[in-house]
């Protein structure tokens, strides 16, 4: 199984902050955000990691972790040339992945709880997706997914009158049929490939 990090975008909302590198480098407890994001991959045990990098700071990126080789993984860096959305950096990643079974983390996300059961499963499992999901009190501000018996049956992204509490957390557990599902995608109002729409 291979990781994928997400590590592009502007970062325009937390300016001044992301004025000379990538949100995803800002320190949270003295350690970058997408740290974190290693440590949970490598945790589930997945040492194969490509971080998609583009836009201001993506050398900062690649001085930080270089090989892997002192965060225990294998790094590849593939870049992505402006942002496109999350399925479009995905797409970037066919030929790392390999035809292997894939994790996405976004680089911005910390989590509390290990993922290492839910990449065990997904492995035993024939799914095609996991999503993980998390009950937010402000379902407004995010992506939410309705779901009925334990599937996933409509994300809306930022809806002005949720449905349901469930939070798209920004981790999902992907096989490669997805790369066909990409390949078949529109861009959206925002001209991005919507992972949202992809699953």
């Amino acid at each position: 199984m291979k990781g994928i990090i997400l590590h592009g975008g502007h970062g325009t909302r937390l300016r001044p902050l992301t004025h000379t590198g990538p949100k995803q480098l800002l320190p949270i407890a003295n350690k970058p955000m997408s740290e974190y994001c290693v440590e949970s991959i490598k945790e589930a045990g997945i040492t194969d990691i490509a971080i998609i990098i583009g836009g201001l700071g993506s050398n900062k990126v690649k001085e930080y972790y270089g090989n892997g080789e002192n965060f225990g993984v294998n790094i590849t860096y593939i870049e992505q040339d402006e942002p496109r959305g999350i399925a479009h950096a995905i797409r970037l990643c066919k030929e790392f992945v390999n035809n292997e079974k894939f994790l996405v983390f976004l680089g911005d996300n910390i989590i509390q709880k290990p993922i290492t059961d839910f990449v065990e499963n997904f492995n035993k499992s024939d799914y095609d997706a996991i999503v993980l999901l998390c009950e937010v009190d402000n379902p407004s501000r995010f992506g939410i997914a309705d779901v009925e018996n334990e599937k996933i049956v409509k994300i809306t992204e930022k809806p002005k009158k949720p449905t349901s509490n469930l939070a798209v957390t920004g981790i999902y557990l992907l096989t490669p049929l997805i790369f066909e599902v990409i390949d078949n995608l529109k861009p959206s109002w925002r001209n991005e490939l919507e992972i949202t729409d992809a699953l």
